[in-house]
């Protein structure tokens, strides 16, 4: 078996050197390698709560993101009153319910968003929401949207059992959670503007992060 060949490599911006061969460069760059490499460490040791709050913020994009997609299905998708129809609109549902209740979640990883941010007349709709979540689609617990019973007949010979449930939702989502999505897309956006504010007041240094256009049914809910 042929030992791996170290090599240099590069994109755009940068050029990339492995390890091992870092020892064989001249000690000029050497030398200048290890003093960017300190001035790095010192500059995020100095921002390192703020750096903390931005990975907690990233962590949250996928989430914002699944959310937006999630209720864009809900208020596209063509509904008949057929089972599928409706199995549909429950999956889409429970999909958006349990997404937007991570957004609010407590723990490790957790992006940090509080109630208290939400604007008052929307703090009932987040309520309904996470009520939903503990009582009907996260939990078999008891919620007003839903109700079963069973129906017992005795014909002589023995016993007939039918299940009677009954489902509630909003066909298409409820309308107000095209507002509440729009306030957490717009909080997030201030969230990151805020840390990379701090992180240039602190470090002397400009911190940029990547932008690109949305994805063609971000704010397109029908």
């Amino acid at each position: 078996m042929q030992p791996e060949q170290l090599t240099l490599w590069e994109d755009d911006e940068f050029v990339y050197v492995p390890e091992e061969f870092f020892d064989h460069l001249p000690k000029e760059y050497r030398d200048a390698a290890q003093a960017r490499k300190q001035q790095g460490e010192d500059v995020i040791r100095i921002a390192d709560k703020d750096i903390q709050g931005l990975i907690r913020l990233i962590n949250a994009i996928p989430t914002t993101t699944s959310l937006s997609y999630i209720y864009h299905r809900l208020r596209t998708s063509k509904f008949e009153v057929t089972p599928e129809a409706m199995m549909e609109q429950e999956t889409l549902t429970t999909a958006f319910i349990v997404t937007y209740a991570r957004l609010f979640a407590r723990g490790d990883g957790a992006s940090g968003i509080s109630t208290g941010s939400i604007p008052s007349h929307l703090r009932h709709v987040h309520d309904d929401i996470i009520q939903l979540r503990n009582k009907r689609y996260a939990h078999n617990g008891s919620h007003e949207t839903v109700n079963s019973d069973i129906l017992i007949n005795f014909d002589g010979s023995g016993f007939r059992i039918q299940a009677q449930i009954l489902l509630g939702f909003y066909v298409g989502g409820r309308n107000e959670w095209k507002e509440l999505i729009t306030f957490i897309d717009a909080h997030m956006h201030e969230r990151l503007t805020k840390i990379l504010c701090r992180l240039k007041e602190k470090t002397g240094y400009e911190w940029l992060f990547p932008t690109g256009p949305a994805p063609d049914w971000v704010g397109n809910y029908g």
